[in-house]
Formats: structure tokens, C-alpha cells, sequence
């Protein structure tokens, strides 16, 4: 039997000492629940640290939902490692969970420096186009106002709607909306999201 694949985000807040806790953790802590419980699946700890735990091919998505949401505090910013691998030991706590998933997302983490997002897999050729795309979405994700952070995540969070209806949801016109999503990148976001979707599974089959 096949050991199923998970993907493990371990990030910290960027700029967190300058901000109140109150400000960010609470709505971040509203996210996280959207995976499952804590501290099974998510913890965060050390005041500005977290981990959090998630099937594969949400793992993208999840990390840029993260980014719009802490983008929106004008001072703070994320850095996150996505790590990809089998589980070897499952715990009451993920912190205290291990297997390659945790090495991999551990290992990315204190190799990101000055980057802001990247991944580590069982896949060599994988992680160096990701690498590549998140570098270039990076040029991007890691300038957003604090504005446009907010109308990606209500975008991001509700996929189905239209700009007409995200404008009504937001109070905001709808050419405001166009517009902030297009500084956003959000083309280029959502055929990310859906080449990542398409490529992940094929790569878990293989194992």
C-alpha cells in the first residue's frame, strides 16, 4: 500500500515585532481552522511561527491565500516553505509529526534567506520550475497593497463568484475590483493554481 502524500507550510511573519498580534493572528488562526483542527493539523507558536498541514494539491493555494491575508497588515509580510513527502509518524500534534513532508518543508524553510516563498519535493526537476515560478509570482505577491491583498483573498476564497458580485460583497465598483486584481496578477495567480493542480497528481501516481 502506498503511502499517501501530504504537503507540510512552515512560515513565520515578517516584520511581526513592529505589529500587534491581535491584529493578524486572529483572522490567521480563522484560515487555518478552514484545514482542520489544531494543534493536529496547525499550530503556531513562538508568537510569529506556524506550521500547517494540507493535502498536496492545496498546498499553493493555501500558501498564497496566507500571503493575501498577512499582505493586508501594510507593514507585515510571510515568508513560507512548502514541503512535499510521505508521513511517517502522525502525533496529536503536528509539531511533534515527522517524516519527509516535515524534512523537506524544515529543510526549504532555512534555505529561504531573502525569498519569500518556495518548495521542496521528492521531485528534483519539480522543485526547480517551481522555484522558477514562485521567484517571477514573487516579483509580484510581494509588493501588494494592503488593498488589493484583501480583493485577492475574497477572490481567492470565493472562486465561484463574479467581479460583479465580488463588488456588490465588497461595496467597491466593479472597475475598482478589475483593477485591483489585475495589479494583483490574478490571471497569472489562477493559471498557477491550475497548472500546479494538474501537474501534483500525476507526480504523487509515481511514487
Amino acid at each position: 500500500m502506498k503511502q499517501q502524500m501530504i504537503a507540510i507550510l512552515t512560515g513565520d511573519i515578517v516584520n511581526s515585532r513592529g505589529e500587534d498580534p491581535q491584529s493578524w493572528q486572529s483572522d490567521l488562526k480563522a484560515l487555518f481552522l478552514e484545514y482542520g483542527p489544531t494543534p493536529e493539523l496547525w499550530e503556531i507558536f513562538r508568537g510569529d511561527s506556524f506550521q500547517l498541514e494540507v493535502p498536496v494539491e492545496d498546498s499553493l493555494l493555501a500558501a498564497i491565500r496566507i500571503k493575501a491575508l498577512i499582505k493586508q497588515h501594510k507593514n507585515l509580510d510571510v515568508r513560507i516553505a512548502i514541503g512535499i513527502g510521505k508521513q511517517d509518524y502522525k502525533r496529536d500534534s503536528i509539531t511533534e509529526s515527522n517524516g519527509e513532508a516535515y524534512t523537506n518543508s524544515g529543510t526549504c524553510f532555512e534555505q529561504l534567506k531573502k525569498r519569500r516563498l518556495a518548495i521542496k519535493s521528492p521531485w528534483r526537476e519539480l522543485d526547480e520550475e517551481w522555484n522558477l515560478y514562485l521567484d517571477l509570482a514573487s516579483l509580484s505577491m510581494n509588493h501588494w497593497a494592503s488593498k488589493t491583498a484583501m480583493i485577492l483573498k475574497v477572490n481567492l476564497d470565493h472562486p465561484e463568484i463574479s467581479q460583479v458580485e465580488l463588488s456588490k460583497m465588497l461595496d467597491r465598483s466593479q472597475s475598482t475590483i478589475s483593477e485591483a486584481l489585475k495589479r494583483a496578477g490574478f490571471d497569472e495567480i489562477e493559471k498557477l493554481l491550475k497548472r500546479f493542480a494538474s501537474q501534483i497528481p500525476h507526480k504523487q501516481k509515481a511514487i
